[in-house]
């Protein structure tokens, strides 16, 4: 199969690649990434001289690039996408481009070309929060933040695509993924890297939010499955059941690295942050994917990732990511009688 993955250099689409190459021989993988902050050629390196890849810089809403890259393929995987909810509530500009028009771009390119599957990746924040309940595909969709709103646009175009004009669409809505290569903006590489350096870990409001952290390796083998078995027109599900409270992931990631609880500051909370997401994956289980950790287990892994692979991350903790970080954070921490 010839596959064309969008966003392949960031946290998800990079993990993908390697698994992919690595479990099927005769696959041939065109990566389209416009390196934006999140972006990391590092992150494929032990991949760059594979004969069966090929890494292209291009922005996904640059049509006449999009358009030579769809031609030949036999499917489109979209992991391209401006993701962090706090970055969304800055500026929705980016998000809107990327995450909707970007996709149109996507599916117009596709239809001309005849591709045979096209993976929309989507996120189970499009439900906003399950209080007490998980949600199934059929649910109505509720997105609280420009993050949410702009991934819900993203894959409503890319199911209208399917009812409209037959475009073998397959949206999924996937929890919240930890382990290698993820930018340290996100939860799990922010707490573990500020850990192993002594610094404060800014917990929003009580830490009681609930998240399903799901180690990315099982987001991928769901992708890959759906390639093969997924039905066009369908949504699914892809989460972990590991449900786990934010205040538990922090002491956790500190006793694995044997750092005390003081660590832990509690900052004013997230904007319309919401409590709980929670989704109901037995319609993807039924094609046989099942998640292989459970997770203190999948936490443990990452954490380990970062410890031993330094080299990655510190490079990262300046420069745009110093400049985000004093923004989102100085106040809160000083607030908080912090100083970060």
């Amino acid at each position: 199969m010839k596959i064309l993955v969008t966003g392949g250099a960031g946290f998800i689409g990079s993990n993908f690649v390697r698994m992919y190459l690595d479990r099927h021989a005769d696959a041939g993988i065109t990566n389209l990434d416009k390196l934006t902050y999140a972006g990391n050629l590092e992150n494929l390196r032990d991949v760059e001289d594979d004969p069966r890849y090929r890494f292209v810089r291009a922005d996904i809403c640059d049509a006449g690039v999009v358009e030579e890259l769809v031609r030949g393929v036999d499917a489109v995987v979209n992991f391209a996408a401006e993701t962090h909810v706090d970055r969304s509530i800055g500026d929705p500009s980016g998000f809107l481009r990327t995450d909707v028009f970007g996709v149109h771009v996507l599916l117009e390119a596709s239809k001309r070309h005849g591709v045979k599957r096209f993976i929309q990746i989507s996120t189970d924040e499009v439900y906003g929060p399950a209080l007490d309940t998980a949600f199934s595909e059929d649910d109505r969709l509720n997105p609280r933040n420009p993050y949410s709103a702009s991934k819900a646009g993203g894959e409503l175009l890319a199911r209208s695509y399917f009812i409209t004009y037959g475009s073998p669409v397959i949206v999924t809505r996937a929890a919240n993924n930890i382990g290698p290569n993820q930018y340290p903006e996100k939860v799990l590489p922010l707490f573990t890297t500020n850990a192993i350096e002594d610094a404060p870990l800014p917990l929003y409001g009580s830490g009681d939010q609930e998240r399903d952290y799901m180690h990315v390796d099982d987001h991928c083998t769901a992708v890959e499955l759906l390639l093969e078995k997924g039905v066009p027109g369908e949504v699914y599900n892809i989460g972990a059941g590991n449900h786990t409270k934010n205040i538990d992931v922090a002491r956790l990631i500190l006793r694995e690295l044997g750092k005390p609880e003081d660590l832990i500051t509690h900052v004013r909370d997230r904007e319309g942050h919401d409590f709980r997401y929670a989704v109901d994956s037995t319609k993807l289980r039924a094609l046989g994917w099942a998640p292989t950790r459970d997770a203190e287990t999948a936490i443990r892994d990452a954490v380990r990732w970062y410890v031993e692979n330094p080299g990655w991350w510190r490079p990262i903790k300046s420069g745009e990511f110093r400049e985000f970080y004093e923004k989102q954070y100085r106040a809160r921490f000083e607030e908080a009688g912090q100083n970060p």
